[in-house]
């Protein structure tokens, strides 16, 4: 098995959407769930994931990407009953902003 192949898997089992977009925003990786989450599945790969927000939603990724450009590594975007959604960075060795991924954290039911 390649480290790709078992990367792969790895992000497979996870059960929370794992969706990675690059610094233009054109999203790169999608995991099972986040195909499964997202409205459009797999076709969004090579798609803007700015295209699949609205207005409001747009203007908080481009800000959380410049604090992220700054040097911060995740920032809060949003909270339901269901999960609590950060942006994260994902960068090089050397430190370099390649893109940014949503982390979803459950929230513990009522």
């Amino acid at each position: 098995m390649s480290d790709a192949s078992l990367l792969t898997a790895i992000l497979d089992s996870l059960p929370e959407p794992i969706l990675v977009a690059d610094t233009d925003h054109i999203i790169r990786y999608m995991n099972r769930a986040a195909i499964a989450h997202y409205k459009g599945g797999e076709t969004l790969l090579g798609q803007s994931l700015l295209d699949c927000h609205n207005p409001r939603s747009q203007e908080i990724i481009l800000r959380v990407l410049e604090e992220l450009r700054s040097g911060t590594e995740e920032q809060f975007i949003y909270e339901n009953e269901r999960y609590r959604v950060y942006m994260r960075a994902v960068r090089s060795a050397d430190g370099h902003l390649l893109g940014y991924y949503e982390r979803y954290e459950r929230r513990a039911p009522p």
